[in-house]
């Protein structure tokens, strides 16, 4: 019972972080009970500890994305007992070792190895790092404020150093040898493990203090967020796009009877201020056809509704289309409507005006089955034989940008990334390398219901404003929208399943944090260092 009581423990502990607020600091000593776990069961000789350790990650990734059930039952088990058989074998791997590594070798391959694992994860073809360590502290920012340098991956290594530190004490002082060791030792090891665990903290709150005003310095993007409020669940089936569409300009008419000042940007009464950015979930619409948006009811509502409104920009989600004539399939996710025309599907952010300038940024990170079909030359074939039941949106090769314009003004490159795109550090960073000055995230959260999936997919993007110092107006069908500082904090926020519009600025950036100049260095270190080990142990197994 001692084991499972260790197992699940560890389990209980790690999921605090993405469960409760502030709680971060739990993920620093939680991964000890499962290190005890191991250390014990392998000295009694027990015989199949993966069963400990792998029940500990499956308990871990229930507690914590249990949500996702919500959407997709099939897919929410799949990814629970997926993922943690990949943590699982991560573990088998470090206890291989023991086999052949001795001392602290193995512990340094165990972390490496799953830094290594986080890293690649990010650019696997089916992915889900929620559950990434570094996350821990989307809850806690305040002392995460130098994932600037490092991005989230720093934070795993934080995490797996100070566990193995403090695993380590216990050990020495359990089995005696902490005795045996002279003075200097025993205060360089207390001295190391309190620098490894406190000195991030005194960092972070240093680096914090500089940008405590951050949202009232320089130039001021004005954002209007609409959270409308529909039902995904009951989409078309409660009202028709065309009542969609109404609502959500009624929403906008609202706002600029109470606010017509914030209209008057990009016009004579407000000739030197920036223009307005309103902002509409993901997924608004789905009548959009590439190259062809005149065909669109909703994007034609949108610019006639704009035309009058100079300086007034909207940018919106939309699931889009490419429709292709062939003979034959142009790809292997396109579908075929009939009459040698052919569709591909895309998940979308446009912005217009009410000049009909429109430009269009198509979802890049994926969904893996709701919204995209893995190896598609293989899965698709299957999935034309079970009806095309998966998703076969497709994203664009690379990230581009939308532009906020006016008359007068240059026009202000924004970032917008789609939902799921706010969990991918180091390819959020890739928006401000191409030059935006301000960030935005349109979502759509409302499959997963009144969980703490939203929640925690909203506290990813304060480490993605920390991670690149941008501010974030981040708009969500049915909430939580937010205005986030570069510093991560939420300025202000939407309640959760209501009909509401918000309103603030975004302070305008140009510089580079190291993370966004240099890329992920911790998990890259970690990735060589794994390798290394790797290729040793191989060695030593091939040589006896």
């Amino acid at each position: 019972m001692m084991l499972w009581g260790l197992a699940a423990l560890s389990a209980a502990l790690m999921s605090l972080p993405f469960l409760v607020p502030h709680a971060g600091m739990a993920a620093l000593f939680g991964l000890v009970p499962l290190l005890c776990m191991e250390k014990i069961a392998s000295e009694l000789g027990k015989r199949n500890i993966w069963i400990f350790h792998y029940s500990a990650f499956v308990m871990w990734n229930a507690f914590t994305t249990f949500w996702v059930c919500n959407a997709t039952i099939g897919g929410g088990i799949f990814a629970i007992l997926a993922n943690s058989l990949q943590m699982s074998l991560i573990f088998g791997l470090f206890r291989l070792s023991k086999k052949k590594f001795s001392g602290a070798l193995p512990y340094i391959f165990l972390a490496a190895a799953w830094i290594a694992w986080e890293r690649f994860y990010f650019d696997a073809e089916i992915s889900w790092p929620w559950l990434v360590l570094g996350n821990s502290f989307a809850r806690t920012t305040w002392a995460v404020q130098w994932y600037e340098f490092t991005g989230s991956l720093g934070g795993s290594l934080w995490i797996w150093t100070c566990n193995l530190l403090l695993f380590g004490l216990m050990t020495r002082l359990s089995d005696g040898s902490w005795n045996r060791l002279n003075a200097k030792a025993r205060t360089a090891y207390i001295f190391g493990y309190a620098t490894i665990l406190t000195v991030p903290f005194l960092v972070s709150f240093a680096i914090g203090k500089q940008y405590e005003d951050s949202m009232q310095r320089g130039s001021q993007l004005p954002v209007a967020i609409i959270q409308p409020n529909i039902d995904p669940y009951n989409k078309f089936q409660a009202m028709s796009q065309a009542d969609q569409t109404a609502m959500l300009l009624s929403q906008i008419s609202r706002l600029q009877d109470m606010q017509p000042d914030l209209f008057a940007h990009g016009t004579a009464a407000g000739s030197s201020s920036a223009p307005l950015l309103i902002l509409a979930p993901e997924t608004f619409t789905n009548d959009i056809t590439t190259g062809d948006y005149e065909s669109s009811r909703t994007w034609r509502s949108f610019v006639s509704y704009l035309s009058d409104k100079p300086g007034v920009n909207l940018l919106f989600g939309a699931s889009s289309w490419d429709r292709i004539r062939s003979s034959e399939a142009p790809s292997h996710t396109a579908r075929r409507l009939g009459d040698g025309t052919w569709i591909e599907s895309h998940n979308s952010a446009l912005m217009v005006d009410g000049t009909g300038r429109t430009e269009i940024f198509h979802k890049n990170k994926l969904v893996v089955a709701v919204e995209m079909t893995p190896y598609p030359a293989f899965f698709c074939k299957i999935d034309d034989m079970l009806g095309g039941v998966m998703g076969r949106c497709v994203g664009q090769e690379g990230i581009s940008l939308l532009h906020v314009n006016a008359e007068g003004i240059a026009p202000l490159p924004v970032g917008c990334a789609i939902c799921y795109e706010s969990v991918y550090g180091e390819y959020y960073t890739g928006y401000v390398r191409k030059g935006a000055r301000a960030m935005t995230v349109i979502t759509n959260d409302a499959w997963w219901g009144d969980t703490p999936g939203y929640v925690q997919h909203l506290s990813y993007s304060c480490l993605r404003a920390i991670e690149t110092r941008r501010a974030i107006a981040r708009c969500a069908n049915t909430g939580i929208s937010a205005i986030i500082s570069p510093s991560g904090e939420i300025i202000c926020r939407t309640p959760w399943w209501e009909q509401t519009v918000l309103t603030g600025s975004l302070p305008l950036r140009d510089d580079m944090t190291f993370f966004v100049a240099h890329g992920d260095i911790a998990g890259r270190i970690c990735t060589f260092v794994f390798c290394l080990l790797l290729l040793a142990l191989a060695v030593r197994f091939t040589t006896g």
